[in-house]
């Protein structure tokens, strides 16, 4: 008997069939995006890395012109996500000696939000990301000096995606000099191959110099601080023709340094902290250099180093999903597909890690290296999109680990389970600003649990994850106050919405957090479910009774307590994030056709100019998808008349003072992910994209957002 199938089924079946007829050609299309440099860029330094570990690069290869490079643009550095270093606390600052109080719903409640005392600068200046050495060519000999960008000539420089492996070619004083670098998967190694006449007439070394940390003053792209060189220790270890082994302290900070050649290495230390590497003889040198929090840094060959980064990238490079829009006659899908690939390698280099990464990465510091996490989704919700789940387990690994951290926040605040931290480092110490206000990051675990549920249907990913989504789930239950006039659950006050314009002690019911509740508690419903468990009643009390999503004229506004979004001109910027109850999120309470009026009045009248960030294309994008609106999500996605949304020939996407900007590109790999690899309910092959036939799109592997 011939089995029954629904209609939208075939036919999604036969629209997905009908576009994979052949698998795509994927070296060809990372390849083709490969960056080349043939002049100085500072916005664009190339990059290798494993996710956890990142050397950045100028031109020739290695940092020979910081300076330049930080100045001009973005800084070349070395960074791992696991140096840190906190500033000793001799009068013991702690939360609550920055709290401002709260009152609202009966209840007084403090919040750590001062920032303008002592107390609150070092506990927002604390821990602290600690950058790794810089590693660059200098001038040796009795005519030596600075090198400078006028003594770099024939650039061509070559970032090889599908290999992991920077290729520079330069002139450098005058002379050919080559440098290939690639970093280990499996340790935070960084690998060297370099030639040059220069070498073996001593003219230059490769020097590493060991930097005190970053200078003081500044939490965007700080220049490095070599001011203090007795406030740090730089301690050789081991010291072979073959091997250097440093310890590097910095009051409790330390990291191990490890430098490593098969051939006999001349090493000289000008320096306290300071060591320089030529040959013991010829033009190439040929070492690893390697790094580690505890212990000694390992020390594997730099052939060895090669050959597994190009292991792992083509294994990366032919997992998960892939994307091909080569067939297109859009002039903007070359770009778009560009903006692609270099952002799945950067997210990857970057990204990919167990502790959250900064805004900013691996490639500088901005906010004092902390993660923020509300960004935590456009940071890792894409891996699971793209078939990687891998990648988004390890950022869920921090939320298992900082869970007991949580439950104490939640408790001093007098809600249940665990209230997350927004801007906070390894061990989740919350920081003192407007940060602990935000509530958008509180749903974030549940959906991303749900994502890597997805992705391995099984018992044990529930098991692996329900204490965190369950955790979750009661302390936005809790959050919410039952209000006995108007019989319903509200959120807030006090709060800080994504659009972080509003007056936080009297904000209540912002339209995307309170569609982000409805479905969190679904979703931990769900959960409850599919582990034998019976819904929990206090969660579906409150989800079924929760607010309406605020509107007004048949749009939806950013608030109820100040629904003032299409009235008044000064609250049309920074994030329009009411789209995201509908894009990010499927939808719970939204009016589809509400939802469309709104859309097109954010097209129409939002203030692009004032304060808009990179992931609020993307962000846009995927409501206008989600509403069968593919012509405005790609208009929108490659928008070219506003700031934020361009991207560097390395892939960056630089936002007003921050020249790295890595929401940009994870937000946008969410967004391609949901235009063309769809959504629960969708029944269009690449949904998100113009049926007009200006668009090819090739699409495999995609996972559907919920």
């Amino acid at each position: 008997m011939m089995k029954r199938h629904c209609l939208p089924c075939l036919a999604l079946l036969a629209a997905v069939a009908g576009a994979h007829a052949a698998p795509i050609d994927r070296q060809a299309v990372v390849k083709r995006h490969n960056p080349h440099m043939t002049g100085i860029d500072p916005m664009s330094p190339l990059s290798v890395g494993n996710g956890r570990f990142a050397f950045t690069a100028d031109v020739t290869g290695l940092q020979t012109l910081p300076d330049h490079y930080h100045e001009k643009g973005t800084p070349t550095e070395t960074g791992a996500r696991w140096s840190w270093h906190e500033h000793a606390n001799p009068n013991g600052y702690k939360l609550s000696d920055v709290n401002r109080e709260y009152t609202a719903w009966g209840r007084t409640v403090g919040y750590p939000m001062n920032t303008k005392i002592p107390a609150g600068q070092w506990l927002r200046e604390n821990p602290h990301i600690h950058p790794l050495p810089q590693i660059g060519f200098v001038m040796t000999g009795t005519d030596a000096r600075a090198i400078t960008p006028a003594d770099v000539a024939n650039v061509d420089q070559r970032l090889d995606m599908w290999k992991g492996q920077l290729d520079s070619r330069v002139r450098l004083l005058g002379q050919a000099v080559s440098v290939t670098s690639a970093v280990s998967p499996d340790s935070d190694t960084l690998a060297l191959r370099i030639r040059s006449p220069l070498l073996a007439n001593k003219r230059v070394a490769v020097r590493i110099a060991l930097p005190y940390g970053y200078r003081p003053g500044a939490h965007h792209n700080p220049p490095l601080d070599w001011s203090h060189p007795e406030g740090h220790q730089s301690t050789v270890l081991e010291k072979t023709s073959r091997k250097l082994v440093v310890e590097h302290r910095r009051d409790t900070a330390r990291y191990a340094m490890t430098v490593a050649s098969a051939a006999p290495l001349t090493i000289s230390q000008p320096g306290p902290h300071v060591f320089e590497i030529t040959p013991r003889s010829g033009e190439t040198l040929e070492l690893t250099v390697s790094f580690a929090k505890d212990g000694t840094a390992p020390s594997p060959d730099a052939a060895t180093v090669f050959a597994t980064s190009s292991a792992h990238w083509d294994r990366f490079w032919r997992s998960g999903a892939a994307i091909d829009l080569a067939g297109s006659t859009d002039p903007r899908a070359a770009e778009l597909e560009r903006r692609v690939v270099l952002s799945q390698y950067l997210t990857a280099i970057q990204l990919g890690d167990e502790m959250p990464a900064s805004e900013s990465g691996l490639t500088t510091s901005t906010w004092y290296g902390k993660h923020h996490t509300e960004m935590v989704w456009w940071h890792t919700a894409h891996f699971a999109l793209w078939g990687r789940p891998d990648f988004t387990a390890r950022t869920l690994t921090w939320f298992q680990r900082t869970l007991p951290v949580a439950r104490n926040v939640a408790a001093e605040r007098g809600l249940k389970g665990a209230r997350w931290m927004k801007m906070t480092g390894p061990g989740g110490r919350e920081s003192p600003g407007g940060n602990p206000l935000i509530i958008w990051n509180q749903p974030h675990p549940i959906h991303l649990a749900e994502l890597l549920y997805r992705a391995n249907p099984t018992k044990e990913t529930l098991e692996r994850y329900r204490e965190l989504v369950f955790d979750t789930a009661d302390c936005m239950a809790s959050m919410l106050n039952w209000d006995e006039k108007n019989k319903r659950y509200v959120l807030g006050p006090p709060l800080w919405i994504a659009q972080e314009i509003y007056d936080q002690a009297t904000s209540m019911n912002p339209t995307y957090e309170l569609s982000y509740w409805a479905r969190g508690l679904e979703i931990a419903q769900q959960w409850r479910e599919r582990l034998g468990m019976p819904r929990d009643a206090g969660w579906e009390q409150r989800r079924t009774n929760l607010s309406k999503l605020p509107q007004k004229d048949g749009k939806y506004v950013a608030i109820e307590s100040n629904p003032d979004t299409w009235d008044n001109v000064d609250s049309r910027h920074d994030h329009p994030s009411f789209l995201m109850a509908l894009g990010q999120l499927p939808g719970d309470g939204v009016d589809r056709q509400v939802m469309r009026n709104t859309l097109d009045a954010v097209l129409a009248t939002w203030d692009w100019q004032t304060k808009i960030w990179g992931w609020d294309y993307p962000m846009i994008a995927m409501t206008a998808a989600r509403l069968d609106a593919p012509e405005l999500a790609v208009g929108v996605l490659l928008k070219s008349d506003g700031p934020n949304n361009g991207y560097t020939k390395a892939g960056h996407n630089p936002n007003k003072r921050l020249p790295v900007y890595l929401p940009g590109n994870g937000s946008l790999l969410a967004a391609v992910a949901l235009m063309a690899g769809g959504w629960d309910g969708n029944t269009r092959a690449t949904p998100g994209f113009p049926t007009d036939g200006t668009w090819v799109v090739r699409a495999e592997g995609f996972a559907r957002l919920p």
